[in-house]
């Protein structure tokens, strides 16, 4: 059997594509030659099954008032039993989590959301013959420009600082629940200049390739 790779993510893991001049097919989402989790398949090979798991809007634990079904604590264990036996789960959580409609969630109110996932993961009966093997990834911060893009109100306020906040929280958890960690503000990756908080189809490819790297380290 193949090394399952399962990628739970929002919409920088479904490849939403805010700027349709940056997108091959002109839409917006980038393609399957295009967005990372497709990419970090063709670099992994046959060896490996890389699972698109990304949904636009999709939180830790905080609920969507407006929109259901976002949180990912409710979705993760069918999920993870859906793709069983797994060999790695990748988490690349806490951009939604920031919007002030979530009840103005610090970044460390964010982070224990992380732990919850990954204690919840660890204890699900997913991993095969093997142990739980979890790698997070802290999302970019959001450019602080998105106060002045068509999705301003949508964030609302305050979303910026604990997206700054959060890598470090997010490590911290990490470390404490001995969980693998990547800080994605350290991969050269860069935002749309539209809603400046979007991957660019060149920061797909990037965190694709750094992340082939990783896994191999891994699995």
């Amino acid at each position: 059997m193949k090394k399952h790779i399962l990628c739970l993510g929002d919409s920088n893991t479904h490849g939403y594509c805010a700027d349709p001049a940056d997108c091959a097919d002109r839409g917006d989402r980038f393609s399957e030659a295009e967005r990372w989790t497709c990419r970090l398949q063709a670099a992994l090979g046959e060896d490996y099954l890389v699972l698109e798991e990304g949904l636009s809007g999709r939180t830790t634990v905080f609920q969507d008032p407006l929109y259901e079904g976002l949180d990912a604590l409710h979705y993760l264990w069918p999920c993870l039993k859906s793709h069983e036996p797994l060999s790695l789960l990748i988490i690349m959580l806490g951009t939604n989590d920031v919007k002030q409609r979530m009840g103005g969630a610090s970044a460390f109110a964010i982070s224990l959301g992380m732990r919850r996932l990954i204690q919840k993961a660890q204890t699900t009966d997913c991993w095969g013959t093997g142990k739980p093997n979890i790698l997070i990834i802290a999302p970019l911060p959001i450019d602080k420009r998105v106060e002045q893009s068509p999705v301003a109100q949508e964030m609302g306020q305050g979303a910026v600082e604990k997206s700054r906040e959060l890598p470090a929280q997010l490590k911290r958890v990490a470390a404490e629940n001995e969980v693998h960690f990547l800080d994605a503000s350290e991969l050269g990756l860069a935002f749309n200049q539209i809603d400046f908080m979007h991957l660019t189809r060149d920061s797909h490819a990037r965190l694709a390739q750094a992340l082939a790297e990783k896994v191999r380290e891994l699995v």
